[in-house]
């Protein structure tokens, strides 16, 4: 997973307007108590982040890959 798709993911899933605070404030166990913000400046792959962040915030298994938009796909 690329730092881009991360972001459209987290964009889709908690808005343009959470989405970044959310990646600053909320620090995760699993990711060594780290925020998400600060676990991807240290080099964690985004997958890992996205996946720890998911569970953290009960995202469904259904939205976990992103939004379903035939827009995106040509």
């Amino acid at each position: 997973m690329r730092i881009s798709h991360f972001w459209t993911l987290m964009n889709d899933e908690f808005g343009e307007a959470y989405a970044p605070t959310l990646a600053r404030d909320h620090v995760l166990g699993v990711l060594g108590g780290r925020s998400v913000a600060q676990a991807l400046e240290d080099g964690m792959h985004p997958r890992l982040v996205w996946l720890a962040l998911c569970d953290d915030m009960d995202v469904p298994q259904e939205r976990r890959l992103g939004r379903d938009d035939p827009a995106r796909h040509g």
